[in-house]
Parts: C-alpha cells; sequence; structure tokens
C-alpha cells in the first residue's frame, strides 16, 4: 500500500447529508417487494465490542424512514441480552476467544478450531442464502474471522444482488502491523472484490486512517468517513430493569465515578486499581466487569469491593443509563468507550490497552492531544493515579470539534448504496481459491 497510490476518500460533513438518497428509495419502497433486508455481520473474538456497535447500527437504521428488516450475526451467548428495538433479530454463533498472544480457539464448545470455524461459515452462509439480504454490513474484517465469511461473500457476488459494506472504526492498528495483518488475510483483494463501499466509523480530523495506513486508491476509492458514533441513542433501548438497578446501586445524590473495562478480557488490572482509589465523600464508585472477565478475576474483584465499598456490577448489556448519570469516567480505550464519552460529554481519564495491540493506545493519544479526555499510559496506572484524578476535579473538556455526528448520516450513506446502478465488481486477485479452502483447515 504505497503512499503514491492514496486516493482522497469521500466525506459527510453534518450539513451536507445526502438525504435526496433517501428520498429515491422511499419513492422506490412504494412499490411491492421494495422493503430493504439488511443483515450485520460481527466477528467477536474479543469482547463485545463489534456487536455493541451493529446493535447501535442497526437501531438508528431501524428507527430510520428507509424501515429495513434487520439480522445480526454474532457470537456472543450475551447477544440476546442486549435491548433491541423492533425490526432487528439476531443469530448467534459458536463463540470464539482470542489469547493475549493473538491464538484463537473455541471459547465454549470442546471441539478444534477448524470444525468450529467450519460450522460458524455454513452457519453464515446458508443464513445469508434464506435471509437474500440487499446490503450486507461487515464489521472490521473483511474476510471475517479466520475466513470464515468468504464463501458467503462469493455465493452473494455470484447472486449478484446484494451489496457489501465493509465498517471500520477509526483506528485499526499501528499501520506496519495492520499492513502485515492485511497481506496475510488478503484484505485489499477482497475489498476490491466483495465490497461496493468502506464506512469508517470515525473523524479524518482526529485519525486519517487513509493517509496513515496508505491504503491503496482501489481501497480508498471507497472510503467514507461517517464520524463518531453517537452513543446516546442507546437510551431509546433502555432496558426495564434500569431504575431498579440505579436504586440498588444507592446513588440517590451522590456523585458516581463510573469505571468501564470493555468486555472484561483483560480488564483486571483497572477493575482492581479502581476498587482500591480514594474517592471523595460525596462520591460512589461503580465498576462494570464485562462477561468475559476470568472467573477467578471476577471473584477477586467482588471480595476487593466488599471491603472498599465501591459497587461491582457484572454483565451490563446497555450502560447507557450508567454513563449518562456519571460525573466522571475511567475507561480502556476501546471504540465503544471512547464513544461513550465523547457522546455523554463526561470528564473521562482513558487508560488504554498495552502491548502488543496499538490500536487503543493510538486512539487515546490522538484523541488525547486534541483535548477530548486525559490519557493515563497503562505502565502508569495505580490507585494513586486513579485517586489523584479524580480529586484534579477538573472541567469537561469541550469537544464541539470532534464530529460525532456519524449514526445520524448512516441511513442516507445506506440509500445511497441502494439506489445507484451496480458496478461490475474487480475480479479476486489469483490464489482466492487457496484463501477459501483455508476456512475449511484454519
Amino acid at each position: 500500500m504505497s503512499a503514491s497510490e492514496t486516493n482522497q476518500p469521500k466525506g459527510c460533513s453534518a450539513s451536507e447529508v445526502p438525504l435526496p438518497s433517501v428520498r429515491r428509495w422511499l419513492l422506490a419502497r412504494d412499490r411491492p417487494g421494495h422493503q430493504p433486508r439488511i443483515a450485520l455481520y460481527s466477528p467477536g473474538m474479543v469482547g463485545l465490542g463489534h456487536m455493541r456497535r451493529h446493535v447501535l447500527i442497526a437501531q438508528a437504521l431501524a428507527g430510520s424512514p428507509l424501515r429495513p428488516a434487520l439480522l445480526l450475526l454474532a457470537e456472543a451467548r450475551e447477544a440476546g441480552a442486549f435491548p433491541m428495538p423492533g425490526r432487528v433479530d439476531c443469530v448467534t454463533l459458536p463463540a470464539l476467544r482470542k489469547d493475549a498472544d493473538g491464538r484463537c480457539a473455541p471459547r465454549h464448545l470442546g471441539l478444534p478450531l477448524r470444525d468450529v470455524v467450519a460450522l460458524r461459515a455454513e452457519t453464515i452462509r446458508a443464513t445469508l442464502r434464506s435471509f437474500d439480504p440487499d446490503v450486507l454490513i461487515v464489521d472490521h474484517l473483511a474476510r471475517g474471522a479466520l475466513g470464515e465469511l468468504q464463501p458467503a461473500l462469493s455465493a452473494l457476488r455470484a447472486g449478484g444482488r446484494t451489496r457489501c459494506i465493509l465498517g471500520l472504526r477509526d483506528v485499526l492498528e499501528a499501520p506496519d502491523e495492520l499492513r502485515r495483518e492485511w497481506r496475510r488475510w488478503r484484505t485489499v483483494a477482497a475489498i476490491r472484490a466483495y465490497y461496493d463501499a468502506v464506512w469508517v466509523y470515525g473523524d479524518p480530523a482526529v485519525y486519517d486512517l487513509v493517509r496513515e495506513c496508505r491504503f491503496p486508491r482501489s481501497v480508498a476509492a471507497k472510503v467514507t468517513y461517517t464520524g463518531y458514533l453517537d452513543s446516546r441513542r442507546r437510551l431509546e433501548c433502555e432496558p426495564t430493569t434500569v431504575p431498579q438497578l440505579l436504586q440498588t446501586l444507592g446513588l440517590a445524590d451522590r456523585r458516581l465515578v463510573l469505571c468501564l473495562v470493555g468486555g472484561g478480557q483483560d480488564g483486571g488490572p483497572l477493575a482492581e486499581a479502581f476498587l482500591q482509589t480514594a474517592l471523595p465523600p460525596d462520591a460512589v464508585g461503580v465498576v462494570v466487569t464485562g462477561p468475559f472477565m476470568p472467573p477467578d478475576v471476577r471473584r477477586a474483584i467482588h471480595a476487593l469491593g466488599a471491603t472498599t465499598g465501591v459497587k461491582v456490577v457484572d454483565f451490563l448489556a446497555e450502560p447507557a443509563p450508567l454513563l449518562q448519570r456519571a460525573d466522571s469516567v475511567i475507561a480502556m480505550g476501546g471504540y465503544n468507550s471512547v464513544c461513550d464519552v465523547l457522546s455523554f460529554d463526561k470528564r473521562a481519564l482513558i487508560i488504554p490497552r498495552g502491548p502488543p495491540r496499538r490500536e487503543q493506545l493510538l486512539r487515546a493519544e490522538r484523541l488525547g492531544a486534541v483535548g477530548a479526555f486525559d490519557v493515563l499510559d497503562p505502565s502508569r496506572l495505580s490507585p494513586f493515579a486513579l485517586s489523584e484524578w479524580i480529586a484534579a476535579a477538573g472541567p469537561r473538556r469541550v469537544r464541539s470539534h470532534i464530529d460525532v455526528g456519524g449514526l445520524a448520516r448512516l441511513p442516507a450513506l445506506l440509500a445511497s448504496v441502494l439506489t445507484p446502478e451496480r458496478q461490475p465488481a474487480t475480479p479476486l486477485l489469483a490464489g482466492h481459491r487457496r484463501a477459501e479452502a483455508r476456512v475449511a483447515t484454519a
């Protein structure tokens, strides 16, 4: 991906949402058989980020004038616990997990990895064949986890009807590492062959993914920056149990200092440090551990919380009501957590995940540099450092210069993908058959 091959990607400003494309689709929809069907694939493996992002996107699309039927393909058992709007349903896949060293394995099933991947691949292909979507939105991995999406993508492209969109976070990984991963999985070839558009859920003024990672012209030409996704929309699907939860936590008129560790798989150190922080007398601390925190770590966290008085909440399908109520937020640097902080305009301290992955660190550095929040290097994490930040009680940052309008733009962007005449797909480069065959032997 040389710098000379890059091209200026498209973008949508808040004042230039392409509403005419929505109107064109609404006119077409009045004819029989024109209710759009949208499928969304989330690879999972680490935490709940991919699925939470797609639940939010599905919510925005379901409530838009397009009125599509939406089907999520996700892997977590907790998918059924997420509050979802009408017109949205979910097919769950056998779960995978990724260890700290990057190796994948079945999360629950006691079967060989290749058998589980083959089962997932066939489930995806059969589901999409039956659902027959107008659009497939894929999160993060162009060929799916371990290439499992390749058979379905080939079938959809051969059918010639379904348009495919690849959705990417603002930051994927350090550029050199990302290029290695994309070469390994032939991602550029997959984007050329199968995808009609690439949506980047970020603001190029913060991190220009195309420029930083030197996307080739064939990929850059398909890119549109949507802006960050506004998490406040999640409040519209607030679970009925939230008022009871807030009462149980005993917040009353006290300040809430909230700690979020994402799915929790590697959130133990942050949760443990937070439980030992010195909170102001008028504050109550709450930490949400996430469903993937290892059982022994979770037990230790609960035991520590019982001695310090900090409230410990296990899996919470929708933390948005707590975020709305919080005075300060301490969180890891995953995409959804950062969007939560930006959307709810909270005073925040971000402690990104440490090596070997650099995605969270890069995101935190760039957003910290433009004044979005405070950042603490993970090597400096300690109860004292957290206590110092809480005691400082500084004002919230002004974030009006950061684009968080992505969610509002998605219906029009989707309509623009639905309405134009299809352009012929670029054939895959030689060797894609070998890549497709690896699904059965991964």
